[in-house]
């Protein structure tokens, strides 16, 4: 076994396991989950990308492992939607097939086991990821929306254009993709950022990754499943099975290799996305569902990424 693996993976358990015992036990009320949230993506998250990307030169930069998790989110999105229908119902299940947690659990794992680095190469993708995947599914939604209040009387049809571009404005004026763009941008000025500045962003930085692995178990503490196991588990297995495997194959087959390819397969096997919930919630479409997945995903994802992480960093790292 690959210990140092093990070593960076205790952590993760662990703090998900005492956010679990917290919320369980009453310690932290269900009404504080949502300023924890809050504290997390407001103040910590937008530390750590910022610090990290000031340093980062986009010449640096390889895209490469990008354009392939893309690819392979893509042929995971529509397999789904060929299988199911297009309908609203299958664009909300296809969606949490393929959208990963990646703040929530992915930076606190992938910057334990891959280090700075690899938080370079997964911050590249998360300053995309909500854009174009929650863009995409935007459309998907919209078009299936519009298809099924298709002679239905008393609904008005929605402006596409205006959808869409509203999609793209929230991708980008957001907590999570704007410091990093600000740090890419600071980054190409070759100035230092100032020690007066880049301690209290370090702390907050540091903080990010405990407070938000504690914050998913205190979620998962809080969260029911019910009758939606049997939906939950079909997502859950495509989402930390068949993604990551989808994601291996279009990285071998675009001649990818190394840690980015690593990495991506790591993100691409995280759980479901808090960020399928606010869809299926918008377009009032398995939402008990969508939820009960996150929980399920989150769960079984403890015993399914630490086999795809000893995997990656046996065969590619």
């Amino acid at each position: 076994m690959n210990s140092p693996v093990f070593a960076s993976l205790i952590p993760v358990v662990l703090f998900i396991a005492i956010g679990f015992l917290s919320g369980n036990r009453g310690w932290i009320r269900a009404g504080s989950v949502k300023d924890l949230s809050n504290l997390v993506f407001m103040v910590l998250t937008p530390a750590l990308l910022f610090r990290t990307m000031s340093s980062v030169h986009l010449g640096d930069v390889d895209f490469a492992p990008i354009a392939a998790y893309f690819a392979a989110a893509g042929l995971v999105f529509g397999g789904t939607m060929l299988l199911l229908g297009f309908t609203s119902l299958a664009a909300a299940r296809a969606l949490a097939n393929m959208f990963s947690n990646t703040v929530m659990i992915g930076v606190p794992l992938v910057g334990l086991v891959f280090g700075e680095a690899g938080l370079v190469t997964l911050f590249t993708l998360i300053s995309l990821h909500a854009l174009i995947l929650l863009t995409a599914a935007t459309v998907v939604f919209e078009l299936a929306a519009a298809r099924e209040r298709a002679g239905t009387p008393g609904h008005e049809g929605r402006s596409m254009l205006r959808t869409v571009l509203m999609a793209v404005r929230n991708g980008i004026v957001h907590p999570i993709p704007l410091p990093i763009i600000a740090g890419l941008l600071y980054a190409q000025t070759g100035l230092p950022i100032s020690l007066v500045i880049d301690k209290p962003l370090e702390l907050l930085g540091q903080a990010l990754g405990p407070l938000a692995l504690l914050l998913v178990g205190v979620t998962l503490a809080f969260t029911t499943v019910g009758s939606h196991f049997r939906a939950a588990l079909r997502i859950a297995l495509v989402k930390c099975l068949v993604h990551p495997v989808a994601m291996a194959a279009v990285g071998w087959a675009m001649g990818l290799k190394g840690m980015p390819l690593a990495v991506m397969v790591v993100a691409a096997s995280l759980p479901v996305g808090a960020n399928v919930f606010l869809f299926s919630q918008r377009y009032e479409v398995a939402q008990d569902e969508v939820t009960a997945s996150v929980a399920v995903s989150t769960a079984l994802a403890l015993i399914t990424m630490p086999v795809v992480i000893v995997l990656v960093t046996r065969f590619l790292v």
